[in-house]
């Protein structure tokens, strides 16, 4: 199971909503293009993409679709440089989660992972924490 996600931020920070899109299978440019389609399907307006330098980022389908949507305005941070992303602490705010559970089965994991994505999706305060803790200017 791996996850896309993004923090969706409004202009003066005054909403944060989060998108996530799973997948049963290793990730490749095509899952990324899904997960844009969805953003720009929930963001109007133009959309601040704020990513690392992972390699189905840079693939150039990804690129190519990029550069086809003028309202994605891409910016990139080094691949390994986790406490620039405040989606990294999403994920950890799922890990704590499903912490010591054991899943019988895949549907329990999907059930554990889905709870808390809408523990953290549904908290505005645990949304912002995420975004303030990444080592971000945002000025």
């Amino acid at each position: 199971m791996n996850l896309l996600g993004a923090l969706l931020v409004s202009p003066k920070l005054r909403k944060l909503r989060l998108s996530v899109r799973s997948f049963r299978c290793s990730l490749r440019a095509k899952h990324v293009i899904l997960f844009l389609q969805q953003v720009l399907k929930l963001a109007p307006g133009d959309i601040i993409l704020i990513w690392d330098n992972h390699k189905i980022h840079l693939a150039p389908q990804t690129q190519d679709f990029i550069n086809d949507h003028p309202r994605i305005h891409e910016y990139r941070f080094p691949t390994c440089a986790p406490e620039l992303n405040p989606v990294e602490f999403v994920w950890t705010q799922i890990d704590e989660h499903t912490a010591s559970f054991a899943p019988h089965n895949i549907q329990e994991l999907r059930d554990r992972v889905s709870a808390g994505i809408a523990r953290t999706r549904t908290s505005q305060n645990r949304l912002l924490a995420c975004l303030k803790s990444a080592d971000l200017s945002w000025k």
